[in-house]
């Protein structure tokens, strides 16, 4: 785990040098073990190093084949390095590192190596002979590339601010990503924050030349589902889930430092640390955050878990003080604007202090096996499509009865969807998502709303796949939107705040092409997950299955209007002076949510804070 940076196009070799070493610079976080730079006439490449595998000075990057044509950086774990390496017979290998493999993968397989790659990944080869760059990104997206093209000139880097470091991205904000970023508390891919900085998108790989520059796809989510579980018994299909699931934890457990799991006391977590425990000999390293609230406390959960498979336990109580001391920090470490960020914070930084620098996490889980209630929902309104068929008119009056008996984000969600044009999942999924409504940001915004970006998204990939299952529907939905662009980011840019490499079995490509080929009829949860726990057979005890979802959350709406008030209340009124906002809206919605308004919940608030403290340290335009 390391982060990457790298410039094509500047002629000038001195001053490529120098912008490669103030973009190197900024992104030291994520590499404290080692750094290093290449410059030559084309391009200029950097890298920061988190030893992970082959600690060794040979696993130096930039590294560059026998024949010194080829230089790379990478930034992620080959999780089938070794496989790989056994496939390639006309390659000497100087290393233990899988960044080599890439190179001898490269050098066999061409752009078509990325096939032959389980892990998460982000890395740029420069092919001297060919003069061409080729930058690729793994298939669900856990590590990230930004870039800006100036011209013909391309800037990219693992974060935002490495290219705002380099003194050529114009640090302007994108005033169409606001209304997304206040209606989902993110701004989708492949748009940022920041005018003209996009993401390379997951599944996807870049080649550059003097030529041009070309974006291609090579994995999609629903086109590479697996038709292996066609024809089989639920037991067979559970069978099937259990060894992909336990192979996947396997192939991230090689690792040259200390490691653990996070331990929330959930499903998903419990799941990983139990096949965790059951492969290897020494007792796995857990993680929890409690709270002196105990209505926000899973601790006890996770203790059940601990005790069940023998871990070696550490649990950290939090206090709103302890919380505000860290929330600076927390602030500052955030790459892009996000309304969940400082809680991966929190979690990665405890972790990391405490002596491990590799940890799992059951981040994914959720999304495949069917564990939100939207699931539900959308299976509710899949039997409930006659709603539909009812004359507009009529649904806008149910919708105004919805408003005045749910009073607030619930009944406006409920006058949303009634609506809505259908009951299909391309239409609904957007609503649930939704942190305000965009009536709610229409008022907010001094501009006309642009379309609404998870509507896009989810209609884009859900055209032209009517055999797909509604629960499927729904994981293509949630993996698209919020897992890929508020928690795999988050989890990203937090956990490499601490220098903290963070693996996800969930998100194991060969397990999430299994499982999105599962029908609907084994995957419906009559309880928590059914598919997954029903394959994990008597892993998980009923009191970890069968306790009500809580998630990690901390007590935000207590600390907000307390702790935390002067803190907010200064940058909800620096916000409030920029232009693109409405100052009178925004100002009421705070003196709202502090006089209890249940109108007003506190991500409202929150994500406006957030943002604004963002623009200010990174010194952003209106």
């Amino acid at each position: 785990m390391c982060g990457i940076a790298g410039i094509f196009g500047i002629k000038d070799k001195d001053q490529s040098a120098v912008i490669i070493q103030q973009m190197n610079d900024r992104i030291a976080h994520r590499g404290p073990d080692d750094q290093g730079t290449y410059t030559d006439e084309f391009v200029a490449l950097g890298h920061r190093r988190l030893a992970i595998l082959d600690l060794s000075p040979a696993g130096h990057q930039p590294m560059h084949s026998l024949d010194g044509n080829i230089e790379i950086i990478f930034n992620g774990e080959i999780y089938n390095f070794m496989e790989i390496r056994e496939k390639i017979d006309n390659y000497e290998f100087k290393t233990r590192s899988d960044t080599e493999v890439i190179i001898a993968a490269y050098l066999k397989w061409g752009k078509e190596c990325v096939h032959q790659f389980n892990g998460m990944f982000a890395f740029a080869i420069w092919d001297k002979n060919k003069k061409e760059l080729f930058i690729a990104r793994d298939r669900l997206g856990i590590k990230p590339v930004y870039y800006y093209l100036d011209g013909s000139v391309l800037y990219f880097s693992s974060e935002i601010r490495s290219l705002l470091a380099s003194g050529k991205v114009p640090k302007k904000i994108n005033r169409n990503a606001l209304a997304d970023y206040f209606t989902y508390q993110t701004v989708h891919a492949p748009y940022t924050i920041i005018d003209k900085v996009l993401m390379l998108m997951p599944g996807h790989h870049m080649t550059v030349s003097m030529s041009g520059m070309k974006i291609e796809k090579y994995w999609d989510i629903i086109a590479n589902r697996s038709k292996a579980a066609e024809g089989k018994s639920y037991s067979d299909v559970c069978s099937d889930v259990r060894k992909l699931f336990e192979a996947a934890i396997k192939r991230r457990l090689i690792s040259d430092v200390p490691f653990g799991a996070f331990l929330s006391g959930g499903i998903d977590s419990s799941a990983v640390v139990g096949y965790m425990s059951k492969v290897q000999q020494q007792p796995v390293k857990t993680f929890n955050i409690s709270f002196d609230e105990s209505e926000f406390s899973e601790a006890k959960y996770a203790r059940i878990i601990s005790e069940k498979f023998g871990t070696d336990h550490k649990e950290l109580k939090l206090t709103p003080a302890d919380f505000l001391a860290a929330l600076p920090a927390a602030m500052s470490a955030l790459d892009h604007p996000s309304g969940d960020g400082p809680n991966s914070y929190i979690v990665s930084k405890i972790t990391r202090e405490n002596g491990i620098t590799m940890a799992l996490s059951g981040l994914g889980g959720d999304e495949l096996f069917a564990g939100y209630p939207v699931f539900n929902r959308s299976l509710q309104f899949e039997s409930k499509k006659w709603l539909w068929n009812i004359p507009a008119g009529i649904r806008k009056m149910m919708g105004a009865v919805a408003m005045k008996i749910k009073p607030g984000i619930m009944g406006e969600k409920y006058n949303q969807l009634l609506s809505l044009p259908s009951g299909n999942v391309a239409d609904t999924f957007p609503v649930s998502r939704q942190i305000s409504t965009p009536d709610h940001i229409a008022k907010l915004l001094n501009f006309p709303m642009p379309p609404d970006r998870v509507a896009e998204i989810v209609s884009e990939e859900l055209r032209n796949n009517k055999d797909l299952g509604v629960l499927s529907q729904v994981s293509v939905a949630e993996i698209t939107t919020y897992m890929q662009n508020i928690l795999l980011r988050d989890t990203d840019q937090m956990s490499m705040a601490s220098a903290l490499e963070v693996r996800v079995p969930f998100l194991d490509y060969e397990l999430v092409e299994y499982v999105m080929g599962i029908d609907d009829e084994y995957k419906t949860p009559s309880f928590p997950k059914k598919l997954l726990v029903e394959s994990m057979g008597d892993l998980l005890p009923d009191e970890i299955v069968h306790r009500k979802k809580m998630g990690f959350t901390f007590p935000w709406e207590k600390w907000l209007r307390n702790d935390l008030k002067s803190f907010c209340e200064t940058r909800i009124e620096s916000l409030a002076k920029r232009p693109f906002i409405n100052e009178k809206v925004l100002l009421n919605r705070w003196q709202q949510f502090l006089d209890g308004n249940p109108a007003v919940r506190w991500p409202d608030i929150w994500i406006g804070v957030v943002l604004e403290n963002w623009l200010i340290e990174n010194k952003i335009e209106n």
